[in-house]
């Protein structure tokens, strides 16, 4: 077998080599540090090659596929889904852990899988006539077809979900939640839903004109451009170190959100007191990566009372509520002459903003005007 590298199959090969080369970068990493999610995006990664293999091989001459591996499962379209939906769990969870009863979201997959590697070890000539008298006549094409549109839907509807609960949470629990991938996640969702709605408008279209092969190649070149994306911006993105939502934890009642409704007033003047003393004593603001969890063990308690607190008292998340004593180091510091040399993005940097976009956010939030506007009208 010889690849014939022309305008068609070559961006695809690339893509393909390119997809592995970062799947084993994935699992390197995973199994370096320890983390779930790497390995799950490899795999995810590797999954995706497979979706422009068949059209690479094609387009290149190689008639492996149609004729010695007639009938071999070749894709993994019905398990790329429930794969999309765990990786963003475990990001949001790096302690999350595979269970027995998650094996069942393979469950379609591996029906799939087993009923092709059945037909297909009973050899050539009964491939032939189960293609002729069963598979096709019977519509189970269609019936994988249907099944993987389902998973799609249903999944990414999941995996939508469970972002919006995450993007909820976060500022309730971290003074800079953009550390924690937000743009990632969306454009993440995002590229992986163009994807889906591509690949099937391309299989309505094909099957309305009757489409040959090679009109198939810009769903193709789609799906390479999405390997080289997915590879590149997920191996770049910063990964959380200790990161805990459970999202069926926020919706179920527990002991912990129990007892800080019977706060009594003198608790809340409590650690109210307590909380600004650390804010404004020891400066807990100007640490970048504060989190709620890191408040709650300086005070001995736990993050759901400060969460309370911070709520009921103050009537911000955690984000603004530490975010507003920033503002206001900001002011200071523009007000100081010896620090005139300090840029505007210099200063937020020091009053524990973690970037421009974080700084002018926040800024123009607590004030109603961006940094500038406020120097230019009153300094």
């Amino acid at each position: 077998m010889q690849f014939n590298f022309n305008l068609y199959s070559t961006p695809l090969l690339f893509a393909f080599i390119q997809g592995w080369i970062y799947a084993g970068m994935f699992w390197l990493r995973a199994s370096r540090h320890g983390r779930w999610s790497d390995g799950l995006f490899g795999v995810l990664i590797a999954a995706f090659t497979f979706e422009i293999w068949e059209y690479m091989l094609g387009f290149a001459g190689i008639e492996i596929l149609w004729t010695t591996l007639e009938f071999f499962p070749r894709n993994f379209n019905l398990l790329i889904p429930a794969l999309t939906w765990f990786y963003l769990k475990s990001q949001f969870n790096t302690h999350l852990q595979f269970r027995w009863q998650d094996l069942w979201h393979a469950a379609p997959f591996s029906l799939y899988l087993g009923y092709h590697l059945l037909v297909f070890f009973q050899g050539p000539d009964f491939v032939d006539w189960w293609k002729t008298e069963v598979h096709f006549p019977w519509g189970i094409q269609y019936v994988e077809g249907i099944l993987s549109f389902t998973l799609t839907a249903l999944y990414f509807y999941w995996a939508y979900q469970l972002y919006r609960q995450y993007r909820s949470w976060s500022p309730t629990q971290f003074s800079n939640p953009e550390l924690l991938s937000f743009d990632w996640f969306r454009n993440f969702l995002l590229a992986y839903f163009l994807s889906s709605v591509i690949g099937w408008s391309m299989t309505l279209i094909d099957l309305w004109l009757n489409l040959d092969f090679w009109h198939d190649w810009w769903d193709e070149l789609f799906n390479a451009g999405l390997i080289y994306y997915l590879s590149i911006a997920g191996y770049a993105q910063t990964q959380p170190r200790q990161l805990v939502f459970e999202p069926s934890a926020q919706k179920a009642p527990n002991l912990e959100v129990a007892k800080t409704d019977k706060l009594s007033e003198a608790e809340m003047q409590h650690w109210q007191e307590q909380l600004t003393r650390l804010m404004e004593t020891e400066k807990m603001y100007l640490e970048p990566e504060l989190a709620l969890a890191d408040l709650a063990r300086r005070l001995g308690t736990n993050s759901s009372v400060l969460s309370a607190v911070i709520n009921r008292v103050f009537e911000k998340n955690f984000n603004d509520y530490v975010n507003a004593y920033r503002v206001e180091a900001v002011k200071s510091l523009m007000a100081d002459p010896a620090l005139a040399h300090l840029s505007l993005l210099g200063i937020g940097l020091e009053s524990g903003f973690n970037s421009k976009a974080t700084f002018n956010r926040a800024f123009k939030k607590a004030t109603g005007v961006s940094p500038r506007e406020y120097v230019a009208q009153t300094l």
